[in-house]
This record gives structure tokens, C-alpha cells and sequence, in this order.
């Protein structure tokens, strides 16, 4: 039996397929379209890989599948860029076939613990720059837009009117490398409890960088739950930063799981995204409340109770 029409069956019928063995389904079986795919979002939500791992299948082609079949039209996965690029190439096509956009994907190493861009130092320069060439390369494999930019720790030596020029200086050089293919890398400001000592924690400070950086391929990852952490005042601040932002991620706090969990009204939010004409992806950076498969179909369930406004 074909792994959707049976997840389809198990669904209606009220049972559980985690105990199934994921032996007795093909990976490269091909997944036949749901009789009743669910309806679609107001908005371009994004899971990631192992979102859904119960109810799609361990292996992220036929996750797709079924992130296509629950109305969702776009993708996101920080990891591509470590994935074999014939896998790639396999999962941009699938998702051009499904009409899911491919969103971000980490392009380059991230210094959690020490300085690189914000040094200033070459090696770490054009160790960078080598990523974002090759991030490139990912890009096109894959039909990605956006890749994530995380300029790393601070130089606790230097003062931070240096650290920022040497942070924008890299990425005038970066931006010049992807300019020429449409590419945008989004800065993504993290918030001081998860990651103490980063250089790049503020909306406003990305902002002002990509000012500027000044180019179409440097722009601003607004993460709500970094934001909500490090600032508040959501709503405000994603209208102070709107002209220069590109790509949104989502994730409620506390807890870092799906909206409805915690303290952030995703329901106005959406609504007043939605009211500005936002056309671009929310990534659903965040984890599952609840675990296997009826956590999964909560979070498919949060997600239709805040897209209805």
C-alpha cells in the first residue's frame, strides 16, 4: 500500500501509524495526490525537515509530499547546504512539481563562540566568502531565493563602530557575489538568552546595516521569536524595519514551539501582515509542542486556527 493513501486511511479511520515499520514503504516509491487535499493557508507558512516526520515518512521527499497535501506552499531547511547535491537537484524539482517555494537555508559556517566577520581578520573574510560562492551553487540546486546570514560572535577587543564596519564590509563583498543571480542573504538578529555574546541581536541594527550594505542581496530575517526575546513590540518594529526585510520566521514564546502555545498573538500578527500585502514566507522555526503524530496535527491545527484572522 502507498504510504499516503495508508496515512490517508489510518487518519480516517482514527489509528496511529507510529508503529509502523518504516521498512515496509519505499523511499523512492512515488507518493499518489490525496483524494481531499486540505486546504490551503491565506499565508506562505514553511516547515521544516522532521516537522512531520510521523505523518509524511522519515525521509524528507515524502515529508514534502506531505506538507503539499496539508495546503502548505512552501519549505524551508537550515541544513541544505550539507545535503549531497544530487538530493538537492531531487528536491527542488519535487518541490517545483508540488508548488512549494523553497525557502532559507543556512549559507555559511556560524562562529557561536568567537569572532569572524566581526574581526575583521581576511582568512575569516574569505572563509565566508567561500561559503556564500558555494551557497550559490546550493541555491540554484535547490531553486532557493534566501539563504541566512548570521555575522557571528563579537570581538570583545574591538570597539562596535569597528566590529559593524567590518561586518558590512563582508557583506558588500558577499552581496556582490550574489547580486548577479537574484540571490538575497537575510540577516537574522538572535536573541541574548539562546545566544549570549553575538554580534548581530537587534532588528533596528540589522536595519541599519542593511543600509548600509545597500543591496537587493542584503536584507533582514525577522525572526518573531528572537524579536519577541530581545525587544517586543512586535508589530511597531516590523513596520520600522519593513522596507528593508525580506523573510519572516516564526516560533511563540516560551518554549519555542508552534503559535498558540505561548504569549505571541500570531493571529494579529498574520492579520496585519496579511493587511501590509506580504507575499514572502514565514519560516516555522520552532518545535512541536506535543510529541509524534498527534503533536504534528496540532501544529497543522494551530497553524488553520491563526491563518483565519
Amino acid at each position: 500500500m502507498l504510504r499516503r493513501k495508508f496515512i490517508q486511511n489510518s487518519l480516517l479511520a482514527g489509528a496511529s501509524i507510529a508503529a509502523a515499520p518504516t521498512e515496509m514503504f519505499s523511499r523512492n516509491e512515488p507518493a499518489s495526490k490525496a483524494e481531499t487535499p486540505s486546504p490551503g493557508f491565506k499565508l506562505r507558512y514553511a516547515p521544516h525537515d522532521g516537522m512531520f516526520r510521523h505523518s509524511g515518512g522519515a525521509h524528507i521527499l515524502d515529508q514534502l509530499r506531505f506538507m503539499a497535501d496539508q495546503g502548505f506552499t512552501a519549505f524551508e531547511d537550515n541544513g541544505m547546504s550539507g545535503r549531497e547535491p544530487a538530493l538537492q537537484e531531487k528536491m527542488g524539482k519535487l518541490m517545483a512539481e508540488l508548488g512549494i517555494a523553497m525557502g532559507v537555508f543556512v549559507a555559511h559556517k556560524i562562529y557561536w563562540k568567537e569572532p569572524n566577520l566581526a574581526s575583521g581578520k581576511a582568512d575569516k573574510r574569505e572563509e565566508f566568502l567561500t561559503d556564500i560562492r558555494n551557497a550559490v551553487e546550493v541555491a540554484k540546486r535547490c531553486n532557493a531565493k534566501w539563504m541566512t546570514v548570521v555575522p557571528g560572535h563579537l570581538d570583545l577587543r574591538l570597539n562596535k563602530d569597528y566590529q559593524t564596519a567590518h561586518v558590512v564590509e563582508s557583506l558588500k563583498r558577499a552581496a556582490e557575489i550574489l547580486e548577479p543571480h537574484g540571490l538575497i542573504m537575510v540577516l537574522e538578529p538572535l536573541n541574548f538568552r539562546d545566544h549570549p555574546g553575538l554580534f548581530l541581536t537587534e532588528v533596528s541594527q540589522a536595519y541599519m546595516i542593511c543600509k548600509a550594505v545597500a543591496s537587493p542581496s542584503c536584507k533582514i530575517l525577522y525572526d518573531l521569536y528572537h524579536a519577541q526575546i530581545q525587544h517586543g513590540n512586535l508589530i511597531p518594529n516590523i513596520d520600522l524595519a519593513w522596507d528593508e526585510t525580506a523573510y519572516f520566521q516564526i516560533g511563540d514564546n516560551p518554549g519555542r514551539n508552534e503559535p498558540t502555545t505561548g504569549e505571541i498573538n500570531y493571529k494579529n500578527i498574520f492579520r496585519h501582515l496579511h493587511a501590509k500585502g506580504y507575499t514572502g514566507i514565514l519560516g516555522m522555526e520552532h518545535g512541536n509542542a506535543q510529541p509524534d503524530m498527534a503533536g504534528e496535527m496540532a501544529v497543522i491545527d494551530a497553524y488553520r486556527t491563526v491563518d483565519g484572522f
